[in-house]
């Protein structure tokens, strides 16, 4: 059995890759904000009041766990608000910012220890942070957010690669969640299981690789 952590796991995809890791057996940890009644009917270990865009609430992490090992590691926390040219909000952006870029990289930092040698890191971005698949524009802050995850994605994989720990990143598809307003044309539950499947698969060889939920290579 293998232990999986997952943020952002009180809802949407989250809550989804909770509840398949826990079905299969998998020892589960689920870090959030707020822990949902949803969250609270799966059997896993439920560490809330983190919220990944604070430094000092992501330091209360390695505490939590104990020294707990993790075989896994899903960043899937994020946020998304709409910001076009003729209304940017710069907040708004900085807070996409530290919630989808630094957030994965605050946990990763601080869950270091924990991340047994060979273990996999999933970065939850999207297609929208890809530079040449482009073709609408809009969307300031999420946008430029995900292109800076997947660096920060592709530098970790590099940095940990002599622990022979594993990092993609990984776009769900257009999902039915709270975030997108539940309009979209994958459930999560689906979304989840794609998600699963690559990270299963995955290993050194494709480390640092943008994978759709599908199993395709994006572009970046």
């Amino acid at each position: 059995m293998s232990r999986a952590a997952v943020t952002g796991a009180n809802r949407g995809i989250g809550l989804e890759l909770a509840r398949a890791l826990a079905k299969r057996g998998d020892e589960v940890i689920a870090i959030c904000r707020t822990a949902t009644p949803e969250l609270k009917a799966l059997k896993c270990e439920i560490v809330d009041g983190i919220d990944v865009a604070d430094d000092v609430s992501v330091a209360r992490l390695p505490a939590a766990l104990g020294g707990k090992p993790i075989d896994l590691l899903v960043n899937n926390a994020g946020i998304l608000t709409v910001e076009r040219l003729d209304n940017l909000d710069f907040n708004a952006i900085r807070n996409q910012f530290e919630v989808n870029t630094l957030g994965p990289l605050r946990v990763t930092k601080a869950l270091l220890p924990n991340l047994v040698n060979g273990a996999k890191i999933g970065i939850v971005t999207s297609r929208m942070g890809s530079i040449a698949d482009n073709g609408s524009g809009s969307y300031y802050g999420y946008r430029i957010s995900k292109a800076a995850v997947n660096m920060v994605g592709m530098t970790l994989a590099r940095d940990l690669a002599s622990r022979g720990i594993t990092v993609i990143l990984l776009h769900p598809g257009f999902v039915r969640t709270g975030m997108t307003s539940g309009r979209g044309t994958v459930d999560p539950k689906d979304a989840a299981a794609g998600l699963l499947a690559r990270l299963d698969t995955a290993g050194p060889s494709v480390s640092g690789h943008f994978f759709h939920a599908d199993g395709s290579e994006l572009p970046w």
